[in-house]
């Protein structure tokens, strides 16, 4: 899992660097590098953290 993603806990927001259309979404869980994110215009999405390194949204 990439080092930013073991950053990543329930309730943050997050961007797919490679899915922009999908919106930003947010952690439902992070386990064993396996995130599930809910994301605005996908749903409900699980991520292979050792593929994919989400990027943390931070919305002022």
């Amino acid at each position: 899992m990439g080092d930013l993603n073991s950053l990543l806990e329930p309730g943050m927001l997050v961007s797919h660097p490679d899915q922009p259309d999908w919106g930003t979404g947010q952690v439902q869980s992070n386990v064993g590098g396996r995130i599930t994110v809910n994301f605005r215009e996908q749903g409900k999405v699980v991520i292979d953290g050792a593929r994919v390194v989400l990027i943390p949204v931070y919305e002022g």
